[in-house]
């Protein structure tokens, strides 16, 4: 195993034993959204709160593999206090890093994405990094119609 590899292996297990913003939000501008993968029997549960075209808050409530739960933990410190702009654009380079061959130039600051990279060698670990990411765009699109006004209410989020 390479340095760059073990150092990636550390990184991911850092995430994985010691989540980050892990738990519930509560209030009524919080929406949340559930994820599974049963394949690999990952749920979560992602609460979000989104004011002014901002992430102002997330947590998540999550069991499942390693991967998954270190991609929850990465993701939900790369997205906090975003514009829900930035926050697109993070998900089409997460989605881009994990889907594409060729290596993908992460944000310095969100340097911890990188190390999910060396999933893609295990194509069937690729949907336990992606859940939480496609919970939250399920979480955008709800906060996006509760803006608007709408009624329509979250759906759950299947690999499958």
């Amino acid at each position: 195993m390479s340095l760059s590899d073990e150092l990636y292996r550390e990184t991911i297990l850092d995430h994985y034993h010691n989540p980050r913003n892990q738990g519930t939000l509560e209030g009524d501008k919080v929406l949340s959204v559930e994820g599974v993968n049963p394949l690999c029997g990952d749920e979560l549960v992602l609460y979000l709160k989104v004011e002014n075209d901002k992430v102002v808050d997330l947590a998540i409530k999550s069991r499942g593999c390693s991967i998954n739960t270190a991609s929850c933990s990465m993701m939900t410190e790369a997205v906090k206090g975003q514009s829900l702009a930035q926050v697109e654009e993070m998900i089409e380079t997460f989605k881009n890093m994990m889907m594409k061959p060729e290596v993908q130039d992460i944000p310095e600051e969100f340097e911890d994405l990188e190390a999910l990279q060396g999933v893609k060698k295990y194509p069937v670990r690729i949907k336990c990094a992606l859940l939480p990411w496609n919970t939250l765009i399920e979480g955008l699109r709800c906060a996006e119609s509760r803006a608007s006004g709408s009624t329509e209410g979250p759906k759950t989020v299947s690999t499958e």
